[in-house]
């Protein structure tokens, strides 16, 4: 495992694949594997592209990713799909849409499924960002899943929020503002060539200049054609500003706070949910329990208390803090 971590750190892009894959599939070596990079995270810029499906995010990253490699930046791209429910990976797999960087060394793409996830990115994304960001990425494209409302978990992981809107979506913008409206750092309405654009990008700006005012930074408008290459410089030069603004304002540093912490209260749930699941799936009583929720005959509330209380999961728990105060001393 360090071989494999030094070869990583090295530049070696075949380790870098290997070790998210195993970070993927949440073998028992991901924990090492963080403490290992750790020293070597908090050097990336990370922008989230989120927004609808259809709105040409692909396009997008693409064209920012050409952008920052002639900037000299090496990129990493996080690009989530779809998960397949046959095989349980990404639908598109490492997607055709980004091709022309496919043989660019500075460009690792990953591609990954939401496996379940319903925030717009899977559960471990964070931890494979910190593989591309210790591997020595300077900037890391994260494309969200385009999910629509629910797509938050891409706040609490890119420092750059840009949602991207399409002329379509004028008529639902309204009902949009209590989710992909509150998130963004930057509005990007692309097919902007389409009838309506024009609409949609007033649209924004008037609820924009509406809404409390930040004395740090203003929430731009861009309008782009990414098919055609169209307003994608002054794009990038938005989410350069706001990298700076965050920097003199001190709230890139806040915003790294926050997401370490969300990163802690999100490796807790996921032990603590993964390894309760593994006690009551393994015990024939407790079973029961699901055999009687699926059978209506108790609801699923009260078999929760009634498994929480449980005599063989409370004996566990106890174990299982008598471990961890072991291991801490």
């Amino acid at each position: 495992m360090t071989e494999l971590v030094e070869k990583m750190l090295a530049g070696d892009r075949l380790s870098l694949a290997r070790l998210i894959t195993m970070v993927e599939r949440e073998s028992e070596e991901v924990p090492e594997i963080m403490r290992s990079i750790y020293p070597r995270t908090g050097r990336a810029y990370c922008v989230g592209i989120t927004g609808p499906p259809g709105g040409g995010k692909s396009t997008m990253v693409s064209r920012l990713t050409t952008i920052a490699r002639k900037k000299q930046l090496q990129v990493g791209v996080v690009a989530v799909d779809p998960t397949s429910p046959f095989s349980g990976g990404a639908v598109l797999g490492d997607r055709v849409r980004m091709q022309q960087h496919f043989l660019d060394d500075g460009v690792f793409i990953r591609s990954m499924a939401t496996r379940g996830s319903h925030g717009g990115l899977p559960r471990t994304a964070s931890s494979v960002i910190k593989l591309l960001d210790a591997s020595g990425k300077d900037l890391i494209l994260v494309e969200t899943v385009g999910v629509g409302q629910t797509e938050v978990d891409v706040m609490e992981t890119a420092d750059t929020v840009v949602v991207i809107l399409v002329p379509e979506a004028g008529d639902t913008i309204q009902t949009m503002k209590a989710g992909l409206m509150e998130i963004a750092d930057i509005f990007a309405v692309n097919k902007a060539d389409r009838p309506g654009a024009d609409f949609v990008v007033a649209d924004l700006m008037a609820m924009l200049h509406q809404s409390p005012k930040q004395s740090w930074w203003q929430v731009p408008v861009v309008a782009t054609q990414a098919a055609n290459d169209v307003g994608i410089t002054d794009l990038y030069e938005q989410i350069e500003k706001h990298y700076a603004a965050l920097r003199e304002s001190g709230r890139l540093d806040t915003r790294r706070r926050k997401q370490r912490r969300a990163d802690l209260l999100r490796n807790i749930e996921s032990t603590i949910t993964t390894q309760t699941l593994q006690v009551v799936l393994g015990d024939e009583q407790l079973n029961r329990y699901l055999e009687r929720v699926e059978n209506g005959e108790i609801d699923p509330y009260a078999a929760s208390e009634e498994i929480l209380s449980h005599e063989t999961l409370v004996t566990w728990v106890e174990r299982w803090l008598a471990r961890a105060r072991g291991s801490a001393s």
